[in-house]
């Protein structure tokens, strides 16, 4: 008898056990797909892997037209299309050393690369050839992004936020803001001119807009680092902080921000760049391929799984229309929006 109860209470103690750890599952299920879980899969995706005669990190691109292109990377890479980024050449530059060619922008024929260590380059004839932009020796950072503005019009940020314009093709600069506001993670513009910084580490992020002396800091909101930050079409920021969490600010309230979002909570943790393809259509790149869409702005999310085996960290999404769009990675890794080539 002793034997017996002995046998029976040791299968309940396993059944007990089993219970627990289906519970747990369950619970931790629940757990995942409230933060976002395992995303469904993209039919077909859109994107096309290009292939770029480099090693090299690709940082940046812009277009003289719809078929004259440039493309800039570290190691002073500079490549030029002419078939609307389908295929993509080498350029050489005659530089003292080897950059790192940030930016790159054109307006018309009209075009500057920005680069570090201090470096400023202008073109006037579509980038036939480069002329050097000489710059101060108290220029307060290195060129970090340049933007054309028109016929010897440019504007131009250092990697410690400070902010200088020209309208003489860069013979003379005035600066816009009184001082920088410091080591910059990155630095994101608004079509009307206004500034986002996020601060190297993270830890906050600095505004301003035309007329402004000074830049104005305000504090994350969350106990998560920053890693970028940007601004909507509608002109609101968002932010993407550590951990694959995505902020809106809240519409015609500056100073709150909409609930964060976590579009997948198994593998979001290396979220590195957000961009809109449409009002309503949000992009988001990262490590190791990661590349998620929204078509209903941030409330649900799939995921590009045919990009997952694209071995790149994809830094920087750019659309330059609803249509034309290109994402940037490391290592010659470059992505092209092509909805009308995609594959399942």
């Amino acid at each position: 008898m002793a034997f017996l109860r002995r046998a029976i209470a040791q299968r309940f103690v396993l059944r007990q056990a089993v219970l627990g750890r289906i519970v747990g599952l369950f619970a931790i299920a629940i757990l995942c797909s409230s933060c976002g879980g395992y995303l469904p899969s993209i039919s077909g995706t859109p994107w096309q892997q290009v292939s770029v005669p480099t090693e090299a990190n690709l940082l940046d691109l812009s277009f003289v037209d719809a078929k004259h292109g440039w493309l800039t990377g570290t190691s002073s890479t500079l490549m030029e299309t002419t078939d609307g980024g389908k295929t993509w050449e080498p350029r050489t530059l005659e530089l003292d050393q080897a950059y790192r060619l940030n930016s790159v922008s054109f307006s018309g024929d009209e075009g500057w690369i920005a680069g570090q260590p201090s470096l400023l380059l202008h073109t006037t004839d579509g980038g036939k050839s480069w002329s050097r932009v000489p710059l101060s020796a108290k220029l307060p950072g290195s060129p970090n992004t340049v933007l054309a503005l028109g016929a010897k019009a440019a504007e131009m940020t250092t990697d410690i936020g400070a902010i200088y314009r020209t309208a003489d093709g860069g013979k003379n600069w005035k600066a816009m803001v009184e001082t920088a506001v410091g080591v910059i993670r990155n630095i994101s513009r608004a079509p009307d001119g206004k500034y986002v910084a996020v601060s190297s580490r993270g830890n906050f992020y600095s505004l301003w807009q035309p007329g402004q002396a000074i830049w104005e800091p305000h504090d994350r909101n969350s106990s998560r680092r920053l890693q970028s930050m940007g601004f909507t079409p509608d002109g609101r920021l968002w932010m993407i902080a550590r951990g694959g969490q995505i902020q809106f600010q809240a519409p015609d309230a500056p100073d709150e921000w909409e609930k964060p979002i976590s579009p997948e909570f198994s593998t979001s943790w290396g979220l590195l760049d957000l961009a809109f393809r449409t009002p309503n259509e949000i992009w988001v790149s990262g490590g190791s391929g990661n590349l998620l869409r929204s078509v209903d702005s941030g409330e649900t999310w799939e995921k590009d799984r045919s990009i997952e085996n694209v071995p790149s960290n994809l830094y920087k999404i750019l659309f330059l229309s609803a249509d034309r769009g290109f994402i940037i990675g490391q290592k010659g890794t470059l992505l092209r929006y092509s909805p009308s080539e995609a594959t399942a």
